[in-house]
């Protein structure tokens, strides 16, 4: 699996032989020799520790949750598109183990950083993962050691936050240990494109610290991609995902100034998509969710400041997208209104789907938890139906609805709601049975139109 070097910027000067042990160890890679440690075992975790360990390197992964570590030992899987037969498998094989004990982390040679970045309530970023880890690897570190962080953040964290912190431990770099920068592009639920097929991004700051990093990574993905430096690699990512971002922002708009007019977004999209080039289609939903694409651009936001520059354009992206399940709820109190005389006080709705995205059990800055508050907010009584998340898991966001059990698929009692709506368009709901059972939808994900469904009584929002 060869490497595309795509930049040819000159790396970091090293002083002469002060990486010397880089040869060997990119030679210990290659003959599968080596012992790669994984920080973080959830939905970017636990694929790497999968790939690495299938394309036969030694894993062993580290979590905070024991319960974590006690499912991989007994071969379950805790993630709904990962099978409990891979990791059994490769259990079974003595190739993958997982433990709490981060004192063992001394017996991994490659230690790769996959824990969460979230943001403060002020929107900026909240360092406390990467500096915990990064404090917990410092006390095990020891020489020939190669550390590379995957946790999306703003550019120059790796050398400004990860590398002092290591450095503590009285060792140096890159002459006793190297650091990179390897921005995880995970996409969970994805059947085209897992772990394996997704080019990996590589940057350092010096050019042993690249090769080694690209040649462990070359092992398990399909190639990988060097640019100059971590800060750069660092960047790649959050463009990524800013251009995700900014785009859905703009459907969003547009939804809204063509749905004043009369015009349907989707049909719009479906139309405009037919040209072969110079169009992307973004689609519009009822807000942002996932650990990435409603973050990521506020580090960028956030980082920029210190260099006296207004990223007004993004920001205005990031208000837009959070506006949506406020949208949402004013269109659905606004149909009930108008169809039913009936207000959203004492109403009672059914909620489709409460994961990010659809075909996942992933809750992780859904809109439906946001859109859930909004409408409890105004009085409304409300269940709701996933069939991959069978209950609301714990979230720092929203105590008020942690632990709430969903309702079971019963279409003949639909009738009782005033409406359903649909935030998550799962392909296991069967939308033509919930649309011929319930008084009135509201669709966020055009998921009707989609299943050849269409009516009065069925509304985008």
């Amino acid at each position: 699996m060869p490497s595309d070097a795509t930049s040819t910027s000159a790396p970091r000067t090293v002083e002469a032989g002060a990486v010397a042990w880089a040869g060997a160890f990119i030679e210990r890679i290659k003959a599968k020799s080596i012992t790669v440690g994984v920080i973080g075992l959830g939905y970017v975790g636990l694929p790497i520790c999968l790939s690495a360990a299938e394309a036969g390197l030694k894993v062993l992964g580290f979590d905070i949750d024991p319960r974590t570590a006690k499912a991989i030992a007994d071969g379950r899987s805790y993630l709904g598109h990962i099978p409990d037969t891979r990791i059994a498998a490769l259990t079974r094989e003595g190739r993958f183990s997982a433990t709490t004990d981060f004192a063992r982390l001394s017996e991994a040679d490659a230690i790769l950083i996959c824990v969460p970045t979230p943001l403060t309530p002020n929107l900026e970023p909240d360092m406390t993962y990467i500096v915990a880890t990064a404090e917990q690897i410092a006390k095990a570190l020891r020489p020939h050691q190669l550390v590379v962080l995957e946790s999306t953040t703003y550019p120059g964290t790796t050398r400004e936050v990860l590398l002092p912190i290591l450095e503590k431990s009285g060792l140096t770099c890159p002459a006793d240990f190297m650091v990179a920068f390897s921005p995880e592009r995970e996409d969970p639920g994805n059947p085209e494109f897992g772990m394996r097929q997704i080019p990996k991004i590589v940057g350092a700051d010096s050019a042993e610290a690249r090769d080694a990093t690209a040649a462990l990574y070359d092992q398990f993905v399909v190639r990988t991609v060097k640019v100059s430096s971590a800060a750069t690699a660092e960047a790649v990512k959050l463009t990524e995902n800013i251009f995700r971002a900014v785009n859905i922002a703009l459907a969003n708009e547009l939804k809204v100034v063509y749905g004043a007019m009369g015009i349907d977004i989707w049909e719009v999209i479906d139309a405009a998509k037919t040209k072969p080039f110079g169009y992307m289609p973004f689609y519009p939903g009822p807000g942002l969710g996932g650990h990435c694409i409603p973050i990521d651009p506020f580090y960028l936001t956030w980082k920029a400041r210190e260099f006296g520059i207004s990223t007004r354009f993004i920001e205005l992206a990031g208000q837009v997208n959070s506006a949506m399940p406020q949208r949402v709820v004013d269109t659905l109190a606004l149909t009930l209104d108008a169809r039913t005389g009936k207000g959203l006080n004492g109403a009672r709705i059914l909620i489709l789907g409460i994961a990010y995205k659809k075909n996942v059990d992933d809750v992780r800055g859904s809109p439906s938890l946001r859109i859930m508050e909004l409408l409890e907010a105004r009085g409304a009584t409300l269940d709701f139906y996933d069939p991959h998340v069978p209950v609301v898991p714990n979230t720092r966001e929203h105590p008020t609805i942690n632990g709430r059990r969903g309702r079971t698929w019963a279409p003949t009692e639909f009738g009782a709601y005033d409406a359903a709506l649909i935030v998550t368009d799962h392909d296991r709901v069967d939308y033509k049975v919930l649309a011929s059972h319930v008084r009135l939808v509201i669709d966020t994900r055009n998921a009707c139109r989609r299943a050849g469904t269409v009516g009065d009584h069925i509304v985008g929002a």
